[in-house]
């Protein structure tokens, strides 16, 4: 039986599945039913390791143990494989939430916050500063220093960035506000923008621009800048720099606020 690697590779990364495992299942899918040495050979898997890879795939919920002699393996229809793994995922996710909920009461965090004070005292400030790979990484980060913000955050992005920004970062947007922290961001404006601005018009100050750039600025001292064009870059290669630099940030806010009081509310901008 010949299986494409893409195809191989998919089924790893759809089922967490490890090589053998999708190996195994395969050949025995294109079987139906089948013994240990039967797979084997069609897998091209070493027997020694087969009765392991299926003993593994039948606690997993992918194919069904018959008590003849030999031993015989059968097939499970993968639309039903499809809803075990979704509801075997979603358990370990919710035991894994759980232990992490219950981290937070414990002396264990305790020891990790008091590891991170002792060592971030010993980083100059001029140190703190990163590279960062990935849009998930750089939206994480980014929710961190908006966490922490104290007085203002100051936004430059795309059309397609601001839609990104009002889904992903509002709640922590919404109550940052209330903290009593000033939002401002600018980002080309068109009707496709319409339905998020109505959620986020009593949260920040939304204008219009046509700049091409990507930034975050926090507090006038913190500086997050992409160094792509979020349309030409899969989300995966996106990559962003972020800096604590009071001197540079600052001078950037302060050109921001000259060009801020030229730009068009975002309502206005949707009136046209």
């Amino acid at each position: 039986m010949i299986v494409k690697e893409e195809f191989l590779s998919k089924l790893r990364t759809f089922f967490s599945l490890n090589l053998y495992e999708v190996k195994i299942w395969t050949a025995l899918l294109s079987r139906g039913v089948s013994t240990a040495g039967e797979l084997s050979d069609i897998a091209n898997v070493p027997r020694s390791r087969s009765y392991d890879v299926l003993e593994s795939l039948e606690k997993k919920g992918f194919v069904i143990m018959k008590f003849d002699k030999p031993i015989k393996y059968l097939a499970v229809p993968p639309a039903e494989v499809i809803g075990r793994v979704k509801k075997a995922m979603h358990a370990d996710a919710e035991r894994k939430i759980k232990r992490l909920e219950e981290l937070k009461g414990t002396e264990v965090l305790g020891e990790l916050k008091s590891l991170y004070s002792q060592g971030i005292e010993l980083v100059e400030p001029s140190e703190l500063s990163g590279s960062l790979r990935g849009r998930h990484n750089l939206y994480n980060h980014m929710d961190m220093l908006m966490k922490n913000a104290e007085k203002s955050i100051t936004m430059l992005t795309t059309t397609q960035g601001l839609l990104r920004k009002i889904e992903g970062l509002k709640p922590t947007l919404e109550r940052i506000k209330k903290k009593g922290v000033n939002i401002r961001i600018a980002a080309p404006i068109t009707k496709e923008c319409k339905d998020a601005l109505k959620e986020m018009a009593n949260i920040a100050d939304i204008r219009h621009s046509d700049s091409k750039a990507r930034f975050c600025i926090i507090d006038g001292k913190q500086l997050m800048f992409m160094v792509l064009d979020d349309k030409d870059v899969h989300p995966t290669y996106d990559v962003g720099i972020w800096v604590n630099t009071p001197f540079f940030a600052s001078a950037l806010e302060s050109m921001f606020d000259e060009t801020w009081k030229n730009m068009k509310p975002a309502g206005e901008m949707l009136k046209k």
